[in-house]
């Protein structure tokens, strides 16, 4: 299923792309030695951003670093290019602008390209803030104590998330002081390779408070049995369809549903447990699950509401809940954006963040 559905994006991707490169080879004037050099500038990033899936495991670290990153930027460059000459071709379709506007324009062609670098600029220096969520919930389970949790989902370490720029991420969350601190999966991103060469582990050893984990798909794309060597490296307690208890709080932890082998959730939920729970799963389907199941709490994260507008007009259409607080009876959900991101390292109409849980008996003021 996913080989096919991995072709099926790779032949769209380079109609898409096709359809990007034509557009820049009219719209450039002159002769056919500067339209050559703009459209083949173009054609090698193109290049390189496939080129980065096969050689990033096979070149030094800081030359797959640099592929990575230059690489994955075509991809949103592509998408901005390719929306903006969809939109002219339809408007000019229309009578709206005139037809020859995208042909041999030197004015127009400089233009595009200027406001769609000006747009992935903003969107790197927008991703580089972390926004902190709150979320307070009173209880009149017993709790040992009031509790402090952050939360955080698709930290995506690797090529791009560098060793230093993940060290500001623990800083930030030992500033919450917390008591328990719980990640929603994908903390890998493709390979453990840039984790265990740049000391990760260590990073994560920093953190002042327990840390409980479940996995996500890209732990099982990078490789599952090295991503969960290395969680446990780290000092990461790993939840796979198993629970644990803290403070009388129960922690439920499911299995990605990339295993199709996971447990249901009502066989990992005690009947008779009268605790606070809260459960882990990285992808947000079926919440009713959780509402059946009495869970008091669910995080969740994976969707990064697509991470670049308008893709997040997709993941809200795909999903009950795609970003954010939700309800469904006396459940509670909240699904995370990610603190970090897949690829590009963008954020367009969308935000990285983590989440700070006050849970608090039902009488403490």
């Amino acid at each position: 299923m996913y080989r096919y559905g991995f072709i099926a994006v790779f032949f769209l991707a380079l109609a898409a792309a096709g359809y990007v490169a034509w557009h820049l080879w009219r719209i450039t004037p002159g002769g056919w030695g500067i339209k050559l050099s703009v459209t083949g500038l173009y054609i090698f990033w193109m290049g390189l951003a496939f080129a980065g899936f096969f050689l990033t495991e096979k070149v030094p670290l800081g030359a797959a670093r640099a592929l990575y990153v230059i690489g994955h930027t075509w991809w949103i460059a592509m998408l901005y290019l390719l929306l903006v000459f969809l939109l002219a071709d339809i408007l000019s379709l229309c009578r709206i602008l005139p037809r020859g506007l995208l042909k041999g324009n030197a004015a127009v062609g400089g233009g595009i390209l200027l406001a769609v670098a000006a747009v992935l600029i903003a969107g790197r220096i927008h991703y580089s803030h972390k926004y902190r969520e709150t979320l307070t919930i009173r209880t009149d389970k017993p709790l040992e104590q009031p509790l402090t949790i952050v939360l955080a989902s698709d930290l995506h370490l690797g090529y791009h998330n560098s060793s230093r720029e993940f060290a500001r991420w623990v800083d930030l969350i030992n500033s919450e002081q917390p008591d328990l601190i719980l990640f929603g999966g994908d903390i890998v991103d493709r390979s453990v390779r840039p984790l265990l060469e740049e000391d990760y582990a260590g990073e994560f050893r920093r953190l002042t408070a327990p840390v409980i984990s479940v996995l996500g798909n890209h732990e099982y794309y990078s490789d599952r049995a090295a991503a969960e060597r290395f969680l446990h490296d780290a000092g990461i307690t790993l939840l796979r369809d198993s629970l644990v208890h803290f403070r009388g709080v129960t922690v439920v932890g499911r299995d990605d549903r990339t295993n199709p082998h996971r447990q249901p959730l009502a066989a990992l939920v005690p009947s008779a447990d009268s605790t606070f729970t809260i459960l882990l799963d990285h992808q947000p389907y079926r919440l009713e699950e959780a509402e059946a199941a009495g869970i008091d709490f669910q995080f969740s994260g994976h969707t990064h509401r697509g991470q670049v507008w308008p893709l997040s007009w997709v993941t809200d259409a795909l999903y009950e809940k795609s970003w954010g607080h939700h309800r469904r009876g006396d459940t509670r959900y909240y699904v995370s954006s990610g603190l970090g991101l897949w690829g590009p390292r963008f954020r367009i109409g969308t935000r990285s963040e983590y989440l700070v849980l006050k849970l608090l008996p039902e009488d403490e003021r």
